[in-house]
């Protein structure tokens, strides 16, 4: 068995929580690394080698951990939980719905913080899963996707996606002429297993294929195999 300490991202402007969590979760065997708003955060992945989870705040100044989840999520795939102060669970489902793992209130208990994230990195497969996610300017079928911009046009008409609606288009679009499966798509974009009676990934694709063929005459540039997945089909035009 590797002795390889596993690593941390905290992303938090608590300079006085970050030293509490980060001494506990060194003391437990974790390598803690600190960044106090979203700019910094995106630094650090750049010039790491790897995270194994990330612990983000949702509010801290400038972009909220909320906007931080959705500009790095379609390519960086690593574990995340996020952490509120606010007694409403507003803030919860939306970064649920963006691909949060887990959440926490804030201030938040060590303990439990240390056993949400144990019991999230039991679930991740030891070798992260190679990222389908464009890094270019796609197009296909008169749809183009710009995932350096976030933007989608049709027939150059300007199509608005939601965060999770855009990560969908990206994968299926990336992918164009091949079926991915609703387990593996429900796992790239919601970044969890998918569960019996699971529809969410079925409404975002529904939303993304409403959206688009307000300007595409095609209804059939996402294609339901039915009992599979979606394809995004080639040559549609």
């Amino acid at each position: 068995m590797s002795n390889t300490k596993q690593r941390l991202l905290m992303v938090d402007d608590d300079t006085e929580l970050c030293e509490l969590i980060g001494d506990y979760l060194n003391h437990e065997g974790f390598l803690v690394e600190f960044a106090p708003d979203a700019d910094s955060a995106c630094e650090a992945l750049k010039r790491s080698e790897r995270y194994d989870l990330m612990i983000l705040d949702v509010m801290m100044p400038g972009k909220s951990g909320l906007e931080l989840l959705q500009q790095i999520r379609p390519k960086v795939q690593l574990p995340v939980i996020m952490l509120t102060g606010r007694g409403e669970g507003i803030d919860r489902i939306i970064g649920l719905e963006m691909g949060a793992d887990d959440y926490l209130s804030k201030p938040c208990n060590p303990r439990e913080l240390l056993a949400r994230i144990r019991a999230i990195l039991r679930r991740v497969e030891p070798q992260q899963k190679a990222t389908l996610f464009p890094d270019l300017l796609v197009s296909v079928s008169g749809v183009s996707l710009d995932p350096g911009q976030r933007e989608v046009t049709v027939l150059q008409q300007p199509v608005e996606l939601t965060g999770t609606e855009f990560n969908v288009l990206a994968y299926l679009i990336a992918n164009a002429g091949s079926v991915l499966d609703k387990e593996q798509l429900t796992e790239l974009v919601l970044h969890r297993k998918l569960m019996a009676y699971d529809r969410a990934i079925d409404v975002h694709v529904s939303r993304v294929r409403q959206k688009l063929g307000q300007y595409s005459s095609n209804k059939e540039l996402i294609k339901t195999v039915r009992g599979v997945g979606y394809q995004f089909v080639k040559g549609a035009e």
